[in-house]
């Protein structure tokens, strides 16, 4: 009965068109008040402990910082340094525009905050090159999924925290798979672009003057990973302290040497990254209540105990867990399907000798793809914002980027070391 209100509730506060984080609450709430004697101030006593975390402050600054980077000037200059490197291929602007997400990936932890930043660059200059509507706005959403892959992750940031893995080592297993997923995105987008006849972005011949140039200009962006991750991994500070060090970087870099950071857009920036913290907190905390409740009612149990019955192969378990997954991408936002599901699905895939590690990358992947997944998407709708193009049209083109995902995604998952190899190479 319990259950039955538990799920009955949320899936009727999700049709009612309830944001998910509220629905999650609600149904908690309900279903604490309807079938058992606890008291109802559980729930906000949950949602308050959860984020009484030192590593869940990672969170904000990284979001401050990957906006600050944004209106500082440093996007430009990652463009540029892409258009050096792939825009002399056959689709040159949509090579540029993958590259460029992935640099940016590396100071954003956000999938829709990397959309944001290159997509209102790039998708009006696919356009005004004649690329297609649909392909340029799908490709930059399909693109900037890999914002949650490569580090520094807020997801891996939060999924540390819930599943008690290190978030260095998390940061180090995202950086193979995020390559690899870019890599076939530019591979779909070759095929495209020689298909549609797209031409390359650069007709001049690029030498070694020409890149060195561009790395030279965009020397303080290139230098915002290897102070994060070089920090993290040298010892001198936490993921946490390399937050803030990141925060403090981007503005010194954005005021005193580009110049393009005005003390306005630094309390804009702080005023937005405080908005989007707000309502990311209110996700987690929800989410762990709701989490708690199913904990309660030995839901994770049940799970367990269904998945492992299909089958005893850890093969075929994480195939039902992928599939279970995107499913799940589909309809609920990432931090609240991880927070609620980490917990559940851990045990189960360790049991079959699972690295935790390794699981964190797939199941961050997975979720990374229901970025573009309707009916929920949100990349595509941040895309379909920032460019003005219909989300009929973007949904259309999103198409040979999602399979080349989840392709990517069945590699990642059945070659376990390009999660784990780097991690192991730290710890050792």
């Amino acid at each position: 009965m319990t259950v039955l209100v538990l799920f009955g509730s949320l899936l009727l506060f999700i049709i009612l068109n309830v944001p998910v984080a509220i629905a999650l609450g609600l149904a908690a709430l309900m279903t604490i008040g309807l079938t058992t004697n606890l008291p109802l101030g559980i729930i906000t006593q949950k949602a308050f402990t959860s984020l009484d975390s030192f590593p869940l402050m990672a969170i904000p600054f990284f979001m401050l910082a990957g906006i600050l980077m944004g209106k500082g000037g440093v996007s430009k200059r990652l463009l540029d340094l892409a258009t050096v490197l792939v825009g002399w291929m056959v689709g040159g602007l949509a090579m540029v525009t993958v590259v460029s997400c992935m640099f940016f990936a590396a100071i954003s932890g956000s999938g829709p905050a990397t959309v944001a930043a290159i997509g209102s660059f790039m998708i009006p200059t696919m356009r005004e090159k004649n690329y297609g509507a649909g392909f340029a706005a799908a490709l930059t959403a399909a693109a900037g999924s890999i914002g949650v892959i490569i580090p520094p992750s807020i997801p891996f940031v939060l999924y540390g925290v819930v599943a008690g893995v290190s978030v260095g080592s998390m940061f180090l297993a995202g950086i193979i798979p995020g390559l690899i997923i870019g890599i076939g995105l530019m591979v779909v987008s070759y095929i495209i672009s020689k298909k549609e006849g797209y031409k390359p972005a650069v007709t001049e011949r690029i030498t070694f003057k020409h890149v060195w140039k561009a790395i030279y200009e965009s020397k303080w962006a290139l230098m915002i990973p290897v102070i994060i991750l070089g920090g993290i991994y040298g010892g001198v500070f936490s993921p946490t302290e390399a937050a803030v060090v990141a925060v403090v970087y981007a503005i010194i870099v954005g005021v005193f040497v580009h110049r393009e950071l005005s003390w306005s857009d630094l309390y804009k920036a702080i005023v937005e990254s405080a908005i989007i913290n707000a309502s990311t907190m209110i996700i987690i905390g929800l989410s762990i209540s709701f989490a708690y409740i199913m904990t309660l009612e030995k839901v994770p149990n049940a799970i367990a105990q269904f998945i492992t019955s299909i089958s005893d192969s850890h093969l075929v378990i994480l195939l039902v867990v992928n599939i279970f997954l995107l499913i799940v991408g589909m309809f609920i936002d990432t931090i609240s399907a991880l927070v609620v599901l980490a917990p559940i699905l851990l045990p189960i895939v360790t049991n079959v000798g699972v690295d935790p590690i390794h699981f964190g990358v797939i199941l961050v992947a997975n979720l990374a793809i229901g970025f573009i997944t309707p009916p929920l998407g949100v990349n595509l709708f941040v895309a379909s914002s920032v460019s003005k193009i219909p989300l009929e049209q973007i949904i259309k083109g999103i198409m040979p980027f999602l399979l080349m995902m989840i392709i990517t995604l069945l590699v990642i998952t059945y070659i376990p070391e390009m999660s784990t190899w780097l991690p192991s190479i730290q710890q050792k």
